[in-house]
């Protein structure tokens, strides 16, 4: 295997774990301790990583946490506004899945009844652990640092059997044809989670008709319900009633 191949799957690992050592990268692609420190060395001055003891790290996790934020401060107001709406479809002693949203993660921070919460969302999971009348559980993993969610390879055998009274899902792009999402394996799970519910709800603003981004995880067809903080432009409207979906506007 070249270098360059070495670096890239190099990368590609680091982005679901936190660290790697030269240990596991001579084991990864048997090689020597020499060639791999000379492959840390070429990523140490790309910027692409950094050293820890031992091994090398990813630099952007203090970026990572700082755009999350930034994401979850953008339209903030409507965005609460949205998740208090959506707290009037809970009910004690039922099942829900929460998904990576930063909407929805509004939506657990409000949470006030005994029930159970499925998730991949690492905020979501701290939000909850403080809460003594919900029960949660983790779909686990590794976490993508990026978009802070949990994902394995089997998650559909992790989700398997579970059935859902509701899946709150938010959205990163609302398009003619469908919802879609920036990361691939995210946009599996809501798809996955969305199967497995009796009803789903997307948690959208305004903002998210019209973007555009690379991964589909839902079907219209497959929405059963929009919160939102106004009205869609009229071309989604009428999709929107096209598929017999029930619009909650909060204005």
């Amino acid at each position: 295997m070249y270098q360059e191949e070495r670096l890239v799957k190099i990368l590609e690992y680091l982005d679901y774990a936190n660290n790697l050592s030269v240990h596991e990268i001579c084991k990864m692609f048997t090689i020597s301790r020499d060639t791999a420190r000379r492959d840390i060395v070429k990523l140490v001055d790309k910027g692409t990583v950094i050293r820890t003891h031992g091994g090398i790290t990813l630099p952007g996790l203090i970026d990572t946490i700082r755009n999350y934020r930034q994401r979850l401060e953008a339209h903030s107001e409507e965005k609460k506004e949205i998740a208090k709406r959506a707290l009037m479809y809970i009910n004690k002693n039922e099942h829900y899945f929460f998904d990576v949203s930063t909407t929805v993660s509004y939506l657990a921070k409000g949470l006030n009844k005994d029930v159970t919460v499925f998730t991949h969302s690492l905020d979501n999971i701290e939000i909850l652990s403080e809460n003594k009348q919900v029960s949660v559980h983790c779909i686990g993993g590794c976490l993508n640092k990026n978009n802070r969610f949990f994902y394995d390879i089997d998650c559909k055998n992790s989700l398997s059997g579970i059935h859902f009274d509701i899946a709150f899902l938010g959205a990163a792009a609302i398009t003619v044809d469908g919802i879609y999402y920036a990361n691939n394996e995210d946009a599996f799970i809501k798809q996955t989670s969305a199967q497995q519910s009796d009803k789903v709800i997307l948690l959208a603003d305004f903002h998210k008709y019209g973007k555009t981004t690379y991964y589909k995880g839902l079907d219209w067809d497959q929405i059963d319900i929009i919160i939102s903080d106004c009205m869609p432009p009229p071309l989604y409207v009428d999709i929107i009633r096209e598929h017999n979906i029930e619009l909650d506007i909060i204005e």
